[in-house]
């Protein structure tokens, strides 16, 4: 055996003579997750009385300690029978579970939280205080905030599932205090990620729903008929949209013709019906080159009946005078 064997078996030998504790980082308990253990450090927050788990995890809370706090919690509501909502003290730890995910300014999963206490223990939760925080989560990310990869990496902003949150709001009170709210910023959130048609949707379910309120009805037309207004403009737009913003805001300025936006309307509707009869010009332009000279002149036609000001108007009785020659028999 050469020296250098021999000295790595005496180093081998001391550490298996040495007495130490193997750390073990991660521990899995069934109810409860995978939790990190420090080396030697006792157990003291797992209680056998779910009050006591309660107090503990509220303490911890309190003192800002909010990752034990956490681990606290979730053991609470995962004891039987407490995880099975029977006692007041599940709802009270899921509650301490989604406030200290915000506090970690882990927003969607305290979101996500708060929405499972609604869900499981409703009759015991205070369900405005609730709503009232994940309207503010949910604001949080209508105004620009990423959502977070595995709930620490900030990764990327979503309007999609901003407008999921706002959902989930409206849905478990439609009628409720930020019931309206709520329904307005999931047309908010779809306007933002240029989804319009889903945005319109949004705006006149408000509209319809919330019809008594006059503030939020006439704000939701109004918003509809804009979102219509932005998809009618859009590359590929389907020219009956410019049809259909046009209805929107006609309905807007005849419901409220005292509201001061009935000016801005007015104006949007004259520049629609330029969309309208560009939409005209182009299919007459289609037919036209494929020598069908009686739908060009229909269209050309209806560049003078949507917007006789356009100057594409002039245009269009120059095509048809020409045009009437060919279809003229000789």
């Amino acid at each position: 055996m050469n020296r250098t064997s021999v000295r790595a078996a005496l180093v081998l030998a001391l550490l298996m003579a040495l007495p130490f504790r193997a750390p073990a980082p991660l521990i899995y308990r069934p109810g409860e997750g995978w939790t990190y253990e420090m080396p030697g450090a006792k157990g003291d927050w797992r209680k056998a009385r779910a009050k006591d788990q309660l107090d503990f995890a509220q303490q911890a809370f309190d003192q800002k300690r909010y990752g034990l706090a956490l681990k606290a919690a979730k053991r609470l509501v995962a004891m039987p029978p407490y995880g099975f909502g029977l006692s007041d003290y599940a709802a009270k730890g899921q509650y301490l579970i989604a406030r200290c995910y915000e506090a970690r300014k882990q927003d969607e999963k305290a979101f996500n939280a708060y929405q499972a206490l609604l869900d499981r223990y409703g009759k015991s939760a205070d369900v405005a205080d609730v709503q009232h925080r994940q309207f503010v989560i949910a604001l949080r990310f209508l105004h620009g905030q990423w959502f977070k990869l595995w709930g620490y990496i900030p990764f990327f902003p979503s309007m999609d599932r901003t407008a999921g949150m706002f959902e989930k709001i409206v849905h478990y009170g439609p009628y409720g205090e930020l019931g309206p709210a709520a329904q307005m910023n999931v047309g908010a959130a779809r306007d933002k990620g240029k989804d319009f048609a889903l945005a319109v949707a949004a705006y006149e379910l408000a509209a319809d729903r919330y019809n008594d309120q006059k503030q939020i009805a006439s704000e939701a037309l109004y918003k509809a008929a804009l979102a219509y207004n932005k998809q009618a403009r859009k590359a590929d737009y389907d020219q009956s949209v410019a049809g259909q913003a046009i209805d929107a805001f006609t309905e807007f300025t005849s419901l409220y013709p005292d509201d001061p936006r009935v000016a801005d309307a007015q104006r949007i509707i004259a520049s629609l019906k330029g969309v309208e009869a560009t939409g005209s010009f182009r299919t007459a332009q289609y037919y036209e080159k494929q020598k069908q000279w009686s739908g060009a002149v229909i269209y050309y036609n209806e560049v003078f009946l949507k917007d006789p000001t356009s100057p594409l108007a002039d245009q269009a009785r120059r095509r048809i005078e020409l045009l009437k020659q060919r279809l003229t028999p000789k």
